[in-house]
């Protein structure tokens, strides 16, 4: 296939990473990012094996791993009765995985600097708000009416909120759910916490708090942690209105610990509300598109695969781009190549979002009595750390990647 024009809609990890991939593939490549200059979002993640395999892939594994923090267990406790409620170990797993949690400025510093070093274009302040198709190639059209093209490829990278995603041949809206989280990225206190762990209390289904240690933004910076509080965001006024000592009360009742974080919250101004989603395209490509990364498919946080999963997408339509005699067949190659992986994750994270996030009093009973007891039970801790570390399903080998030698 000759070489292609191709467009990059959203400089967030997706598509900063399929920049890298497509450039080195000698495309010609434009990234577009509507805001005035390209930035993180959000406060802190866990790259998974999944995850870090593709960025060993790009060469960027040395950086991640010297501003994250390992992560070796995923921990979660009732926060009245003290129970274990969730204890996930990388461990269970034979090879060595781990987990790198990471400020989210870590992660796009690093792609972001590597897609300047290869001189790849961005324009910015550019809002894409739909596309043209024409014969044999496509065009984006901007809030102000721009037409801008002729490209042989639209690579849709721009979120959950994506305004050309309904490009596809198949388009579904996103369905709000119901509790979302209050984060914030604040100074990393040791005390009461563990280096190398995610740690969260839980109180029934409705109130979830955790603690994750995500290293630093970048190499002058202090050690931060992410401090998350889950919520419904239909509720935020009411929250709002009770005032942030009340808000903070209700969490040191739970957790006195979180005294050493709340003391760095002045006001709910301090902090980022996360509202979630959950959707799956059933064909993440249309005529001339291919849509990546949370454009796709998006869901509750839960399983930890978001940023994970738009890192595989990247590589796989590099990978299916580099193995098609013709766009078609490409485009084709990477729905299929995503789709078990995808599919599969989807459905274990909306069956398990409803124990952990959810109004029921039923579930988070049955998780708290027979998860204790199940998850010690082999082979449960390797279906659970199977499922942490994005691996259950076999991500890499229709992708054309083999996993990372882990040390």
């Amino acid at each position: 296939m000759k070489k292609l024009q191709i467009a990059i809609v959203g400089a967030g990890p997706a598509g900063l990473a399929a920049a890298l991939y497509l450039k080195r593939s000698d495309n010609h490549v434009t990234l577009f990012e509507r805001f005035e200059s390209a930035s993180a979002v959000g406060s802190g993640l866990i790259l998974q094996p999944t995850g870090l395999t593709v960025l060993d892939d790009l060469g960027l594994f040395e950086m991640i791993r010297g501003l994250g923090s390992r992560i070796d267990r995923l921990y979660g406790a009732d926060a009245h009765s003290g129970r274990t409620v969730l204890d996930v170990r990388y461990s269970a797993l034979k090879g060595g995985r781990y987990g790198i949690a990471v400020h989210r400025a870590a992660l796009f510093g690093v792609l972001y600097d590597a897609v300047l070093r290869e001189a790849i274009d961005i324009e910015t302040n550019i809002d894409v708000v739909s596309m043209e198709v024409g014969a044999g190639s496509a065009w984006l059209i901007t809030d102000t009416g721009r037409r801008v093209g002729a490209f042989d490829l639209i690579v849709d990278a721009s979120g959950s909120r994506s305004k050309i995603n309904k490009f596809a041949y198949k388009s579904r809206d996103p369905k709000p759910l119901a509790y979302g989280a209050y984060w914030a990225s604040l100074k990393w206190h040791p005390d009461a916490f563990d280096e190398r762990s995610l740690q969260q209390r839980y109180r029934k289904a409705g109130i979830m708090i955790g603690v994750l240690p995500i290293g630093k933004a970048s190499v002058a910076d202090e050690k931060s942690a992410a401090f998350f509080w889950s919520t419904k965001p239909d509720e935020n006024v009411k929250l709002r209105s009770a005032g942030m000592t009340q808000w903070k009360d209700n969490i040191l009742s739970l957790w006195p610990e979180c005294s050493v974080y709340l003391d760095q919250i002045g006001s709910f101004d301090d902090m980022a509300l996360a509202r979630y989603g959950h959707h799956t395209l059933p064909f993440p490509i249309g005529r001339h598109l291919s849509v990546i990364g949370d454009a796709a498919h998006s869901t509750s946080p839960q399983l930890g695969q978001g940023a994970n999963m738009a890192l595989l997408d990247a590589k796989a339509l590099a990978h299916a781009l580099h193995s098609s005699s013709d766009l078609a067949t490409a485009l084709s190659l990477y729905a299929s190549s995503r789709r078990g992986h995808i599919r599969s994750f989807q459905a274990l994270s909306r069956a398990f979002t409803p124990f952990y996030q959810s109004d029921s009093r039923i579930l988070p009973f049955i998780r708290d009595r027979l998860v204790p007891i199940i998850s010690g039970i082999p082979p449960a801790p390797q279906l659970l750390a199977a499922m942490v570390s994005g691996t259950l399903i076999d991500p890499f080998g229709p992708i054309g990647l083999r996993e990372k030698v882990w040390s």
